[in-house]
């Protein structure tokens, strides 16, 4: 499977999984200056911004090892630009990954990680 391929279907997971808990799906592949946000979702009244990580293997070691603090910095800049645009810059948010292992696989895990870190805007 190819990166463009495992991104979507990563993505897709996520997105059902999350609504499976109960969140409203807002965007998905949102672009900005900065990047792409993966999915925005609201949960419980927070304004979610989801960073979702799929390994088709265990060799360069688990999804959630993925995300470097400069890629959280980059998500960081994503989201603020996001609620610029959107006007909700007072709205609470918070930022989640989805992180799942051995995708498309009889293996696959699939976990969410709440309020995965922090930023001090």
């Amino acid at each position: 499977m190819n990166s463009q391929s495992l991104g979507k279907l990563g993505e897709d997971l996520a997105c059902a999984a999350l609504v499976a808990r109960g969140d409203a799906i807002l965007a998905t592949r949102h672009r900005t200056r900065f990047g792409e946000i993966d999915i925005v979702s609201e949960h419980r009244g927070i304004l979610v911004f989801v960073e979702v990580k799929a390994r088709q293997s265990s060799a360069k070691g688990d999804a959630v090892d993925a995300l470097t603090p400069r890629k959280q910095r980059r998500i960081a800049a994503m989201a603020l630009d996001y609620l610029a645009w959107t006007g909700r810059l007072e709205k609470p948010c918070r930022f989640d990954v989805v992180a799942i292992d051995h995708a498309g696989s009889p293996r696959q895990t699939l976990r969410i990680i709440e309020d995965a870190w922090h930023v001090d805007w």
